[in-house]
C-alpha cells in the first residue's frame, strides 16, 4: 500500500467515525487524485478542464454521498477509481462524445491499460458477489475465480457437486442481470 493510499484511508475512516475535518481533508486530497485522472482523459478527447473540473465535483459528491458503502477492509483508491470511471463513462454517454471523436495519433493513449483497471475490476466483482447467497458464491468462488474442480468446491462448499453446478448457473444469471441493472442506472 502506497503511503498516498495509506493516508486518504485513514482520512477515510476517520470521516466515517464523524471526524468533519478528516471528511474535508479527504474530499480536497481526492480531488487533486481526480483531476490528475480526468484531465488527461478529457484532453485526448478535445475536452478542457472545465469539463474536467465538473467531473471533478460529481466524482467528489458521489464519493460523499457513497461513503457508507466503503469497506474499510478495502484499499480506498480502487474504489474512488471506480466511481471516477462510471463518472467518465456517464459523462461520455450524456454528451456523446466517443473513441471516434479521438484524433488517431492519440488512440493508443486512450486506450491504454488502466493501472487501476484490475483493482476496480476486483472490487466490482466483490461487491457483486456479496449480494449473492452464501452457498451461490461459495461455488462460483471456488470453481471460477479458485479454479478448483466442482467436487473440490462441493467439499469446500458443503453442498453436493448438482448443487454447486446449479448454484454457478444461477448465480452467473443472478450476476449478470445485477451488472446490466447496473449500466442502466
Amino acid at each position: 500500500m502506497t503511503n498516498r493510499e495509506t493516508e486518504l484511508k485513514a482520512l477515510m475512516l476517520a470521516g466515517l467515525d464523524g471526524d468533519a475535518s478528516s471528511h474535508r481533508a479527504l474530499l480536497d486530497g481526492l480531488s487533486g487524485l481526480l483531476r490528475g485522472y480526468y484531465k488527461p482523459r478529457l484532453a485526448r478527447i478535445g475536452k478542457g478542464p472545465t469539463e474536467a473540473e465538473d467531473l471533478v465535483q460529481e466524482a467528489v459528491l458521489a464519493i460523499h454521498f457513497k461513503r457508507h458503502t466503503f469497506d474499510p477492509g478495502e484499499p480506498l483508491t480502487p474504489w474512488v477509481h471506480a466511481i471516477a470511471r462510471y463518472k467518465l463513462i456517464d459523462f461520455l454517454r450524456r454528451t456523446h462524445a466517443s473513441l471516434a471523436d479521438v484524433p488517431l495519433e492519440a488512440a493508443d493513449e486512450v486506450t491504454a491499460q488502466d493501472d487501476n483497471v484490475s483493482a476496480e475490476s476486483t472490487f466490482d466483482l466483490k461487491r457483486l458477489t456479496q449480494r449473492l447467497p452464501e452457498k451461490m458464491r461459495c461455488s462460483i468462488q471456488a470453481v471460477k475465480l479458485d479454479g478448483q474442480s466442482v467436487a473440490e468446491a462441493a467439499t469446500r462448499c458443503g453442498i453436493s457437486e448438482s448443487g454447486v453446478k446449479m448454484n454457478i448457473h444461477r448465480g452467473l444469471k443472478t450476476l449478470a442481470n445485477l451488472i446490466a441493472r447496473e449500466a442502466r442506472t
